[in-house]
C-alpha cells in the first residue's frame, strides 16, 4: 500500500493525465465495475467506479493508492482491495462527496486501517 493513500503508486503504470474513464475495475477477487470519473490532482487523486447490478447501481470513491496496475492496452484497473472491503465501504455521493475533506478522512480511516488494505 501506498505512504500516500491519495496518489498512484510508482509502480501502478498509471500516466498522469491518462483518462481512465471507462476502465473495467478488478478487485482481487473479481470485477467490481467501470471507472465513472477519476482524479490524478496531486495528494487527492481517486477514482469514482460505478459498480452497476453488483451492488445495486452503488458508486464507490477509491483512493488512487488502492490502484495496483493500470492494463491501458486490455483497459482495466487493478485495486488492491477485495469485494468485500469496496462494498462495505462508506457511502459515497457524487453531488456531495467529491471533495469533502471530512469524507475522505473517513475514506483514509477506512482504506487506511489495519487489515483494509
Amino acid at each position: 500500500m501506498s505512504d500516500n493513500l491519495w496518489g498512484y503508486q510508482p509502480s501502478s503504470g498509471y500516466t498522469a493525465g491518462a483518462d481512465l474513464t471507462g476502465y473495467a475495475v478488478e478487485a482481487t477477487d473479481g470485477s467490481i465495475g467501470k471507472v465513472d470519473k477519476h482524479s490524478d490532482e496531486v495528494g487527492s487523486a481517486y477514482l469514482v467506479v460505478d459498480t452497476g447490478v453488483w451492488i445495486f447501481g452503488k458508486e464507490v470513491l477509491l483512493p488512487a493508492g488502492t490502484v495496483k496496475h493500470v492494463d491501458t492496452e486490455d483497459r482495466k484497473v487493478y485495486v488492491s482491495l477485495t469485494k468485500d472491503q469496496i462494498k462495505d465501504s462508506p457511502e459515497f455521493d457524487k453531488n456531495k462527496h467529491t471533495d469533502d475533506p471530512g469524507y475522505r478522512e473517513q475514506l483514509g480511516g477506512y482504506y487506511g486501517s489495519p487489515g483494509a488494505v
